[in-house]
């Protein structure tokens, strides 16, 4: 029998309509709820986002990965009951079938060794090799069940229907890369000198490609305190946005580890700018508050550190990898939850 979490329950439109609502007491309040009430004035949720956007938004983000997290382990325990009702078995025999039974019997004695050689511990090799063995065992199966679900879960059609948390992010004062009718935006906040944030544009590049004419990708400025060049970097690109080469510039930073104000200047040097216009912008912080503004943004969403995703208003968190952004473009695009993003303005500066 598989035990339905109370989570899960709110959306079983997941799988073939099997839930029966929660109470009403149970479920996220709604805009119209009274949210507080000061000297007999009462305020609704939907007033007080009204005048501070952001300050929910953590909170319902983290209602809905939870619920999801919850909605996913439902699906994967109703695809296996319906695996074992297939062939006439118990979820655990199914297992045992495809998955135990499968696995590559007990390796070598040397490859043992090795892996003793490499573990943290000081007993002797006898005294841990059935542990060693119990570990490449444990090892071996879950890689076996992961690839056996995902078997599953690609013949399966499942369609989440539970509504994520958005952000309201507002229009970006940098211009956006991609069409101005996009269904997809993502957009990142980050910091030009974050060496994870440059790791991950080739990520974001191949992304571009790949869904070149659906998606449009929007940059703004979170420079951390603890980069001393963060800060004057996002003021320079705005600087070059002045001079209708914000992408340029951008796309420069974000694979240059050389950051301070000689290297800046140098930079737009490079892409032909306008020199004493460039350096007289840099030098005066002309921009300084266009990207105090962006900061201030992250900030108000409770972020905390860089690079962060937003695609369509959709926080990003756990691994940025390509496979996890893709995984929600494609979810965007599908429709069933993903609508035009009110900052796709398009144009390339």
């Amino acid at each position: 029998m598989l035990r339905i979490s109370s989570v899960a329950t709110i959306l079983l439109a997941a799988t073939a309509g099997l839930a029966s609502p929660l109470p009403p007491a149970e479920l996220p309040a709604s805009g119209d709820s009274i949210a507080v009430e000061i000297n007999g004035v009462k305020i609704t949720l939907a007033e007080m986002e009204q005048r501070r956007p952001a300050a929910m938004f953590q909170a319902r983000n983290n209602y809905y990965e939870a619920a999801r997290r919850s909605l996913e382990e439902y699906v994967q325990e109703y695809l296996l009951e319906q695996e074992a009702k297939k062939e006439n078995l118990t979820v655990p025999q199914l297992l045992e079938r495809h998955v135990n039974s499968v696995i590559a019997k007990d390796p070598s004695e040397e490859t043992f060794k090795v892996y003793y050689e490499t573990a943290d511990t000081t007993e002797p090799y006898e005294s841990v090799r059935a542990k060693i063995a119990d570990a490449i065992r444990e090892r071996r199966i879950a890689k076996a069940k992961a690839a056996y679900l995902e078997s599953i879960r690609n013949r399966a059609t499942v369609a989440y229907r539970l509504a994520p948390a958005r952000a309201p992010i507002a229009p970006p004062t940098t211009p956006a890369r991609g069409p101005a009718n996009a269904r997809v935006t993502v957009t990142e906040y980050a910091d030009y000198e974050c060496p994870f944030c440059q790791q991950i544009q080739p990520t974001i590049e191949k992304l571009e490609a790949e869904f070149k004419g659906k998606m449009a990708f929007t940059y703004k400025d979170f420079p951390l305190p603890m980069h001393a060049n963060a800060q004057k970097a996002a003021e320079a690109s705005r600087c070059a946005q002045a001079q209708s080469k914000y992408w340029d510039y951008h796309d420069l930073l974000a694979t240059n580890k050389q950051l301070d104000i000689p290297a800046l200047k140098s930079y737009a040097r490079q892409l032909k700018l306008d020199s004493a216009r460039f350096d007289k912008c840099l030098d005066g912080g002309e921009t300084a508050d266009a990207v105090k503004a962006h900061a201030a943004e992250a900030a108000a969403l409770g972020l905390q550190g860089t690079p962060t995703f937003f695609i369509n208003g959709r926080y990003i968190s756990g691994s940025l990898s390509y496979e996890r952004l893709r995984a929600v473009i494609l979810e965007e695009l599908a429709g069933g939850q993903g609508e035009p993003s009110p900052s796709g303005a398009g144009g390339r500066e």
